[in-house]
């Protein structure tokens, strides 16, 4: 049975999204190019995985208490998805800013097939997710992620070394298996979905360079989507920090 597809961005908007393992640099660089948005006058919108009020304390809880099964963290990733989309990214993207997504829906391609979820049904999950106008993948090998990860705070994380897959007793090692697959997953997928692939062990000035002339050449010839008939003028929906 085919994947079902994501839906095309009709709005005026352009969506520009990264993904990456943990410890892969792309919230840095995905800073730094709403940075170079904004300094050119452009209207940016930002939104961050696992960011909506809605179940945000919920799943904080859930983590704390390590009590999620692989379908039950799916669905509350997509439940938060579903309302940033609904609240946040669509209204942005009507009133024609960047938006810019820290994790995408991707994310969940990736860690739930890993977690032993059907692809299909995650996929399915997903189907009302808007395509992206530019996908970044920091593409990183896992001894340099966890190098970073470790140089930054105390210890890795519980669920971000899959210690729930139960791959290994050992957290660091549990991480390099975990976060293994999920490289995998993302690799099989980026020619399916146009991921501009970004070497992600570069110094932050070369990748940063390298993002910033994809954008300008892509969304300077980037067609305008087409305006949708309606019968009165339409009104701004929300307006981009």
């Amino acid at each position: 049975m085919p994947l079902p597809p994501l839906q095309p961005n009709r709005h005026k908007g352009k969506l520009i999204i990264v993904e990456g393992i943990d410890g892969s640099g792309k919230s840095t660089q995905l800073s730094l190019l709403a940075q170079y948005l904004r300094a050119q006058g452009k209207p940016v919108a930002f939104s961050a995985w696992n960011s909506s009020p809605l179940v945000k304390e919920t799943t904080r809880r859930g983590k704390k208490k390590e009590m999620f099964t692989p379908t039950t963290f799916s669905l509350i990733h997509a439940t938060d998805f579903a309302d940033r989309m609904e609240r946040y990214i669509l209204p942005m993207l009507k009133a024609g800013a960047i938006v810019c997504a820290d994790r995408y829906a991707f994310t969940a391609f990736a860690r739930d097939v890993v977690r032993g979820v059907s692809r299909q049904w995650v996929r399915n999950l997903y189907r009302f997710a808007v395509k992206p106008n530019l996908a970044f993948y920091f593409r990183v090998p896992l001894e340099v992620a966890i190098g970073r990860i470790l140089g930054g705070r105390d210890a890795i994380k519980y669920y971000e070394a899959g210690m729930d897959v139960g791959l290994s007793r050992n957290i660091v090692e549990s991480f390099r298996l975990f976060q293994g697959r999920i490289l995998e997953e993302y690799d099989a997928m980026a020619e399916e979905m146009g991921f501009h692939i970004i070497d992600a062990t570069g110094s932050i000035e070369k990748q940063q360079q390298q993002m910033r002339a994809i954008v300008d050449r892509e969304l300077s010839s980037s067609p305008p989507a087409p305006s949708p008939r309606r019968r009165s003028a339409p009104s701004a929906e929300g307006q981009a920090q």
